[in-house]
């Protein structure tokens, strides 16, 4: 008999870090099972091997949740805009949760079922249809029998909360994370009051994932910390940031700059970068630490790194990683060997090697939120008239920047 682990709350009662894993979507983009544009997660099906891959690589780095690479696996999501996978979020939500649970098997790790946000909630779909979404997800999740639901990557508080309320129906954790900064929700909820109402609603843990950089992430729940600690309730937090710098996003995060998908890879965060956000995000009072989208699993292993006395052990792919360089000792020659060392690395200013890009860009603002007619969803293909009016759209709001 496997002993029994520990449970995601009981672990965070007693006081101990969970390290979360990484951003599937972009990590499998990049190695090409991934889309970008609809982002879904049928690698799951048409290349698990891929998945399982990545699962593993993070649990090697240190992660002790393996998410299910279930984002945007909704029926709505998966054929809107001229999709057609002839796949279903049935079958490829049950096949995310038997490879996170084959690869958690393979160490101290639990598995955490996620839904994320809807198309039919953008398009001003009654609660009642976008609840209808999460309860047909939720039962993978309970057939499957996941240790713990995680509401991720919602931009409107009231679709977590809705979220949040089908999912504790289940009586299993529920965790609940906006990508917002600290201007809170695109309605102006601010991040203390969006905290409230997700507790209110059966979160246990609160916080926020992707769309900002691991310092602003931080800094937003806090923000949520205080707002929840001045209605007198309580709760557990996790951040899972981008591992992007963004210090020119507006509230949109980092969808809006214009380097947003495919040019990212100059503002990605060091291991170094890592080891801050790590502390930073300890010191503020939260216990469960991961990541979003750019991260990958040496960025995990730093955040494991950085906490491994608070943890009491490393991960095992620090078995190929000197703390601080030091690996570098054994390098033959002896400018590199003299990089080994803590103070180096923790005081380098990285050169971009791009003398004719700008430090930050400038964000697109175009000003919609759900509701907007541009953003209303369908499942026909996005027509050549349809690109046409985005492209007079770009026109128009690029004349008023300048």
């Amino acid at each position: 008999m496997a002993p029994i682990k520990k449970g995601i709350i009981e672990r965070l009662n007693s006081g101990e870090v969970v390290i979360g894993d990484g951003g599937f979507v972009v990590a499998l983009e990049k190695r090409g099972y991934v889309k970008a544009g609809p982002w879904t997660p049928e690698a799951t099906v048409t290349h698990p091997e891929a998945v399982r891959q990545l699962h593993r690589e993070f649990l090697r780095a240190g992660s002790n949740v393996m998410q299910t690479f279930s984002f945007y696996s909704s029926d709505d999501k998966l054929e809107n805009r001229g999709q057609s996978l002839q796949l279903t979020g049935v079958q490829i939500n049950e096949a995310a949760c038997d490879l996170a649970r084959e690869v958690a098997s393979e160490g101290d790790a639990l598995v955490a079922g996620g839904v994320s946000q809807t198309p039919s909630y953008m398009s001003c779909k009654s609660e009642a249809d976008v609840k209808a979404i999460f309860k047909k997800q939720l039962e993978v999740f309970m057939k499957k029998n996941v240790d713990f639901l995680i509401v991720e990557y919602f931009e409107h508080v009231e679709e977590a909360v809705w979220a949040v309320e089908v999912l504790k129906t289940s009586g299993k954790p529920v965790a609940a994370t906006l990508c917002m900064g600290p201007e809170g929700d695109p309605h102006g909820v601010s991040p203390g009051e969006c905290a409230v109402r997700l507790v209110k609603a059966g979160a246990q843990i609160v916080g926020v994932n992707c769309h900002f950089d691991p310092l602003t992430c931080v800094k937003t729940v806090k923000l949520m910390k205080e707002g929840v600690a001045k209605a007198g309730l309580k709760a557990h937090y996790m951040v899972q940031p981008l591992a992007y710098h963004t210090p020119d996003c507006n509230c949109k995060g980092f969808i809006d700059i214009p380097e947003f998908p495919f040019a990212m890879e100059p503002r990605t965060l060091t291991r170094w970068d890592m080891h801050k956000y790590a502390r930073e995000a300890y010191d503020a009072g939260i216990r469960f630490i991961g990541g979003c989208c750019g991260f990958e699993p040496y960025h995990i292993r730093a955040v494991a790194e950085e906490l491994a006395a608070e943890r009491g052990m490393l991960p095992p792919a620090s078995d190929k990683h000197g703390m601080w360089g030091a690996g570098l000792e054994m390098h033959t020659k002896p400018w590199v060997r003299a990089r080994a060392r803590r103070d180096y690395w923790e005081n380098l200013l990285p050169a971009s090697g791009r003398p004719k890009c700008p430090s930050m860009s400038t964000p697109d603002c175009w000003g919609m939120s759900r509701g907007h007619a541009e953003l209303m969803q369908h499942k026909e293909a996005t027509s050549d008239q349809a690109m046409k009016r985005v492209m007079e759209l770009q026109g128009k709001v690029g004349k008023s920047k300048q």
